[in-house]
């Protein structure tokens, strides 16, 4: 059986975990296709979430600078453009999903 090591992560040199996270945050900058909604109901977090990372690990702009940062715009220019309405169906999977995040995001 393969088991995952959740700390070989703390091993990556900063470097490459910053190019690494830079890329992934670009990638979400490009897909506005992928709604938070299902961002959350598939894996538990969302470019908000990233944004609320990104001042935990010592970001010192505001809740909206960081979220400008991650959306590569001022969240209600986003929200505007590219945010649909939740349906039923996506609120219910974010919330079985946010069970199994264990208490963190």
């Amino acid at each position: 059986m393969f088991t995952v090591d959740t700390n070989a992560i703390d091993d990556l040199p900063d470097d490459v975990a910053a190019a690494a996270f830079r890329r992934l945050v670009k990638h979400l900058q490009h897909r506005h296709d992928a709604q938070n909604i299902d961002l959350m109901g598939l894996a538990g977090f969302c470019r908000n979430c990233l944004a609320d990372w990104i001042r935990d690990a010592g970001f010192e702009g505001d809740k909206a600078a960081a979220r400008t940062v991650i959306h590569g715009m001022p969240f209600d220019e986003w929200k505007a453009a590219y945010q649909t309405e939740a349906t039923p169906e996506q609120m219910t999977r974010m919330e079985e999903s946010l069970k199994r995040n264990g208490g963190t995001h």
